[in-house]
This record gives structure tokens, C-alpha cells and sequence, in this order.
């Protein structure tokens, strides 16, 4: 064998797998086509938030353009990038290897000019952007978010295909630079995976910034108007725009992977993997959105340290994806962890929601941030089932329900936590001071505490 382990795949999945087995003291292989980083370093996450803090700058000095914003986007991504150079995974003993790579069978790996051969082998080629089957779409062509960073200039118009993540992130941050944005989105809301509440108050704070959006909004065909495009709705709807992004959605990248070859199963596109990562093949893992799973860099660097374990060692692990937090980064950002309310619901949960709004929040009212609130979803018995916090900085604050979903702490207890004052962080003591109110407040169990203390002050003691 050449190696001990052959990672396809130069994402976060396959850069964590590689770093984490090489300390191990194993022989690993890193084969990438392209270049270290994958989606989230070069068309993803780095350039994406880049984009979106310095069309904040922008909103709130009235300053700045769209160069302005792209330079500081490419040099944002270059100072990320040194984190994932391959001279530094060299330099920890991982033999990278820039090639497209395919499966060879049990145990081997071809790449352009050998054939490498490992006892284990990890699959995690990530994922790519899908576009819906629109008539006209194709021919009349379209941006994703693999394409919309490199555009020499912005376009004075632009039409949004998706009202989830992706396309609301984009849609505030070309509309902040000085396009003017139209969003379409097929459902009756925008973010159709977050509580129904966050959203209303997304599309709200999106539509007075000038965004115009539209929802359940079925697109029937796009064509051309001179140097235009149109598309138009199944209700007779035209929305003219200089430039379509599509963000509908992403799909497994399994392409000449040749998955076949080596017993490896594909279920509807996507790697098919058992809860310790392992594919119907023995001795080939993956990780990363490549499964088909929540499509997240942070659940790909959890799946790659767990293939890790699983691989080269005896202690071995299943995955469970119940406390997984994500972000929406649109200003107000929106950050969540378990369950809804309805989701909870519809399990058969009796539930309790405890919720705070940042409109009464200090911090939040001197630094002029007040649109927003934390809402979180609790059994009877005080247990967090889950939170969804939209506000200024929610991806940090969420962090604090996380921990205490995966350490079983009930909300009562974070009530009693001290928390620095002003900070924002005080929204989640808010929500868990609610708790307290609704059980001793005016119910039987408030009165017999008054009355106990009313007794007690009575006997006159210190």
C-alpha cells in the first residue's frame, strides 16, 4: 500500500480528514482537481460574508462601490486562503495531489498519472449549485454563487431565483451596493426552513431597504428583451432584470467519480453512508455535503473528525446531527439550533415557548439594533428542544443555547447565569427570566411563594 489513507476531495471535509489523520501519525494522500479550500474558501462562505461586511460599511457610511467591495473580498479570501496552502499540509506529511481522481476498485484511487492504493479510502467532493428546469434558463444564462464574485462590475439590476440562505445574503448585500433587487421565491415565505416568525421579519427588513420581494412566485420560462432578461411567473408576471442569480439549491458532486467501480451505492445523487460514515463499500468512508446531509461547513469539519476516528481507530462513533446550529448571515442575521415550535409539535412534544425581543434589550437599543428576538422552544420539564435568535450578531449568541442543549442545562438554569451588562448576550437571560414569570407569576404556585415570604417577613427575623 502506498498509503493509509486517500482523501478525494480538497474541501473542509477533506483538509480536516487529512490534518487530523496526519496527526495521527498515518500516511495520507489528499487528492484535490482543482485547489485546496474547496467552495467555502474560493465561492462560498469566505467571499460570501466578505461581501456582505463591506456592503454593511457601505449601508451604513454611504460610502464605497462595488470594486471597492470586491477588492476587499479577494483580499479577505487570500489571507484565508494561507490556512488551506498545500505547502502547508505538506508540511504535516500529507501528499497532496492536484488531479482529478476516481474510484479503481477496492482499495485504489486513480489519479492523472498513478494509481494510489490505501486499505481506507474518504470521499468528500463537496457539492455543486443546481438550477431549476426553467424553459429559457440555460440559454439565456444565469450567475450562482460559484460565478456572482467575479463579476468586473455589478449589474444595475438583478433577479434572485430562492428566498433561502443564500439568496436573501446576496440580495441584501447587491441591493446595499446600489443594485436593485427582486427576489423570487416559489413558497409562500422567504427562509422556508426557520420558524415562520424569522421569515416575515427578514422579508420586512429586506423589502425597507428596497428589495423587492416575491413569494409564491412560480417561474414559467426566462426569456431575453434586447439585452435584458425576463422571467416570467405562471400568473402572466414579468420581472426585468440585467442579471439572474440562481440560488435554488445544491446537489452531491459524484461526477467522474466512477462511484460504481468500487461498490460504491449513490442514493438519489448523493454518497449513501451509515451513521458512522461508512458506504456500502468496506474500507471507503465520506463526509461533507458529498452525503447529501445538512449542507454546512461546520457539519462537514464534524463529519470528517468523525471519519477520522472511525478509520484509524478502535473507538468508534456514530454521528447524530440533533444540536446543529446555523446561521443566515443577512443584517438582522438569523441563528438556529433544534427544533421549532411547529416542528416540536408535529413530534408529539408538549412545549413551552419562552421568547425576548432586542427592542428591550439596553444593548440593543444604544447601539441601535432593536429589530429582532429569541425564541426558544422548551419541554414541560424545562429541557431546550431548540431556539431560533434573529438579531444583531445572533450567530454568536446562539452558541450559548447550543452548549446548553448538549449539556442537558434546563433554561431556568441560564437564567441564573451571569451575564455582563450592556451586552447582547442578555437576550437569552431574557428569555429564560420568562420561565420564571410564567411559573411564578400569577398561578397557584406564585401565590403560595408570596405567601410563604409574607409569612416569613412577618416572624420578624433578619
Amino acid at each position: 500500500m502506498t498509503h493509509d489513507l486517500v482523501i478525494i476531495g480538497g474541501g473542509t471535509a477533506g483538509l480536516v480528514a487529512a490534518a487530523g489523520a496526519a496527526a495521527l501519525g498515518a500516511r495520507v494522500a489528499l487528492v484535490e482537481r482543482e485547489r485546496l479550500g474547496g467552495d467555502c474558501l474560493w465561492t462560498g462562505c469566505v467571499p460570501s460574508k466578505a461581501l456582505i461586511a463591506a456592503a454593511r460599511r457601505r449601508y451604513l457610511s454611504g460610502r464605497g462601490d462595488w470594486a471597492e467591495a470586491a477588492a476587499w473580498m479577494r483580499s479577505a479570501r487570500a489571507r484565508v486562503a494561507t490556512h488551506d496552502d498545500p505547502e502547508r499540509f505538506r508540511a504535516m506529511g500529507v501528499d497532496v495531489v492536484l488531479s482529478p481522481a476516481r474510484l479503481a476498485g477496492s482499495g485504489r484511487v486513480e489519479v492523472a498519472d498513478r494509481v494510489l492504493r490505501a486499505p481506507r479510502i474518504v470521499i468528500a467532493t463537496g457539492s455543486l449549485p443546481t438550477a431549476p428546469p426553467i424553459p429559457g434558463l440555460e440559454e439565456t444564462g444565469y450567475l450562482t454563487h460559484r460565478t456572482a464574485f467575479e463579476q468586473p462590475a455589478l449589474p444595475p439590476s438583478i433577479a434572485v431565483l430562492g428566498g433561502g440562505p443564500i439568496g436573501l445574503e446576496l440580495a441584501q448585500t447587491y441591493a446595499r451596493l446600489g443594485a436593485t433587487v427582486t427576489v423570487l421565491e416559489l413558497l409562500p415565505e422567504v427562509l422556508p426552513n426557520e420558524d415562520p416568525e424569522a421569515g416575515r421579519l427578514i422579508r420586512e427588513r429586506l423589502a425597507a431597504e428596497g428589495v423587492t420581494v416575491l413569494t409564491g412566485f412560480r417561474a414559467a420560462r426566462v426569456v431575453r428583451d434586447g439585452a435584458a432578461k425576463v422571467v416570467c411567473g405562471a400568473q402572466g408576471e414579468r420581472v426585468t432584470a440585467d442579471e439572474i442569480l440562481v440560488a435554488t439549491g445544491r446537489r452531491p458532486d459524484t461526477a467522474g467519480l466512477d462511484a460504481e467501480r468500487a461498490d460504491v451505492v449513490l442514493e438519489r445523487g448523493a454518497v449513501r453512508v451509515n451513521a458512522r460514515l461508512e458506504t456500502t463499500a468496506p474500507g471507503i468512508w465520506a463526509a461533507g455535503d458529498v452525503t447529501g446531509g445538512l449542507q454546512f461547513t461546520h457539519v462537514a469539519d464534524y463529519m470528517a473528525r468523525l471519519v477520522v476516528r472511525n478509520a484509524l481507530t478502535p473507538l468508534k462513533a456514530a454521528a447524530s446531527y440533533r444540536i446543529v446550529p446555523w446561521v443566515t448571515y443577512t443584517d438582522p442575521e438569523v441563528a438556529r439550533v433544534g427544533l421549532t415550535e411547529a416542528e416540536a409539535t408535529a413530534r408529539g412534544e408538549r412545549v413551552e415557548v419562552f421568547r425576548a425581543e432586542f427592542a428591550d434589550l439596553d444593548r440593543a437599543i444604544v447601539d441601535g439594533a432593536t429589530a429582532g428576538f429569541a425564541k426558544i422552544v422548551v419541554r414541560r420539564d424545562g429541557r431546550i428542544l431548540g431556539a431560533t435568535i434573529v438579531g444583531r450578531g445572533a450567530g454568536e449568541l446562539i452558541m450559548e443555547i447550543v452548549l446548553a442543549m448538549r449539556f442537558g442545562v434546563p433554561l431556568a438554569r441560564l437564567a441564573d447565569v451571569i451575564h455582563p451588562y450592556p451586552t447582547m448576550s442578555e437576550i437569552v437571560r431574557a428569555a429564560a427570566n420568562a420561565w420564571y414569570r410564567r411559573r411564578y407569576g400569577d398561578t397557584r404556585r406564585g401565590r403560595l411563594l408570596r405567601r410563604l415570604v409574607r409569612w416569613w417577613l412577618r416572624r420578624g427575623r433578619p
